[in-house]
């Protein structure tokens, strides 16, 4: 039973917290939903693209947790959780850009930082670029990670990296699995890859499993994600269950 609905949805409200927080009318809401995604999308590639180009990362690898949005009468507050990305946190962790558009469609434009720095107005100016927004203000902040082995999401993509450069499969989970055992104290991990593995002409499943991974229990603080690797001869399925205690005791 525990594999039939989703770990992160079945405990919005006790251990887990919404992503997007803001509040729409009926006529609104598929419009909002659909430019939270644009939002996470246009940030991933660009941050992805920047280490891929980047010298200090050979894998491409951005370790984005997650990105939370947060919607005001007239703001777009965009806070990145990151654990790479060096560059930008070591010069930009307190930048914000704030665009304002007037009714006449005149753009004026405020920049409020503490730290000097580019590489944060360049994603900024990015998102601002492909996106389409009502709204008269945007802004963007980041945050970093402290632990990130205990996240799910950087975790994922850490194997995704791995299987896109041709690493064996069975090498990449365990080195995962020993990486957040041993770094981010964690109770337990699961991690399961599907489709061809090592270029097998039939798909399987294959998993790893290392600690306890309590998926019916509630108060059990479960991180999840599901990412896609786009590897030589398809893509691979990659899901990680991480299990980072109980959230309160009996």
């Amino acid at each position: 039973m525990g594999q039939k609905i989703h770990p992160l949805g079945l405990r919005l409200g006790i251990t887990q917290n919404h992503q997007s927080h803001w509040f729409a009318s009926p006529n609104q809401y598929a419009e909002f939903l659909k430019e939270d995604r644009r939002i996470r999308q246009c940030i991933e590639n660009y941050v992805q693209d920047y280490m891929r180009d980047s010298a200090n990362s050979s894998y491409g690898y951005s370790g984005i947790a997650r990105i939370e949005i947060k919607r005001d009468t007239e703001l777009i507050h965009v806070e990145i959780h990151t654990a790479g990305f060096p560059a930008i946190l070591a010069k930009n962790q307190s930048r914000e850009r704030v665009r304002t558009i007037n009714s006449t469609k005149n753009i004026r434009e405020k920049l409020t930082t503490r730290n000097q720095g580019q590489e944060l107005e360049k994603l900024w100016r990015y998102v601002q670029e492909n996106l389409i927004s009502q709204h008269g203000k945007f802004r963007m902040t980041l945050s970093k990670v402290i632990n990130p082995y205990k996240e799910a999401n950087i975790v994922a993509e850490y194997i995704a990296r791995q299987l896109e450069n041709r690493v064996a499969f069975r090498r990449a989970m365990k080195q995962a699995i020993k990486d957040a055992k041993k770094n981010g104290q964690v109770k337990g991990i699961k991690i399961q890859i599907s489709g061809r593995l090592n270029g097998a002409e039939i798909a399987r499943v294959e998993w790893a499993r290392e600690g306890r991974v309590s998926l019916q229990t509630l108060r059990a603080k479960i991180d999840y994600c599901h990412y896609p690797a786009h590897t030589k001869y398809g893509v691979l399925g990659i899901k990680v269950w991480i299990f980072q205690g109980d959230s309160w005791s009996n």
